[in-house]
């Protein structure tokens, strides 16, 4: 990799409305071939047919729905895994069932891409693996516990995966976003317009630093409003 801009197909996993769809738009308005893939996926409809992009149907937590989905896909070069799934409450009277689902989305369903991501990329010898991660991947809020431990889980995953991928040729970036990203089911602030991360600057973000050189390839970067208090 040379830090020119550069393209290729990418599988962008857990795609939705929000940070998925600002990068999945960034992505195809530089070149890139974009598949979206989603639990359900008839919402992808609109924004595949906007950027003329293949769509697929996966549950992220499901190994043989994992496998198959990237045999659908076919050669990549980019796969970016989204998914989340959030349960609150005290400690004392959370549903495990409900941190079990927790558990198996947010941070069993980032091995189960991630893994087949660096046996294709392994085989080709270069390819970006993609996690976004939250606030939650670097501090455990009160009444959060089930989605930090996911996302503490899936910034572990992405510790390792760069120690032991980079050296083979193969990138990997966890991204913190650290704070709510502003949509249209949740709007600037009146008096605050800053408040909120604007997704398409973090897609922004995200697709510069998949074109870094390899001799300062970045491993993670948090993003965050700036007038947040840290």
């Amino acid at each position: 990799m040379t830090g020119k801009a550069m393209t290729g197909k990418a599988l962008i996993v857990g795609a939705g409305d929000g940070l998925s769809a600002s990068f999945a738009r960034k992505l195809a308005s530089a070149g890139w071939n974009v598949a979206l893939a989603a639990r359900r996926p008839e919402r992808l409809a609109l924004l595949a047919g906007e950027i003329g992009a293949t769509w697929h149907g996966c549950d992220a937590s499901d190994p043989a729905q994992v496998t198959a989905l990237f045999e659908a896909a076919g050669p990549l070069d980019l796969v970016h895994y989204n998914p989340s799934f959030r349960v609150r409450g005290p400690i004392a009277t959370l549903d495990p069932e409900a941190v079990r689902q927790t558990l198996a989305v947010t941070a069993f369903g980032g091995f189960l891409v991630a893994q087949q991501a660096a046996r294709l990329f392994l085989a080709q010898g270069h390819g970006t693996i993609v996690l976004t991660g939250a606030s939650a991947s670097v501090k455990g809020y009160a009444q959060s516990a089930p989605f930090a431990m996911g996302k503490f889980a899936l910034r572990g995953l992405a510790q390792s995966l760069a120690r032991e991928l980079h050296p083979q040729g193969v990138r990997v970036l966890h991204v913190v976003v650290d704070g709510g990203i502003r949509s249209a089911h949740r709007p600037a602030l009146e008096g605050a317009p800053d408040a909120l991360l604007d997704p398409d600057a973090i897609a922004e973000t995200m697709l510069a630093l998949i074109a870094q050189p390899r001799s300062v390839w970045t491993d993670e970067v948090a993003v965050r409003p700036w007038v947040e208090k840290f």
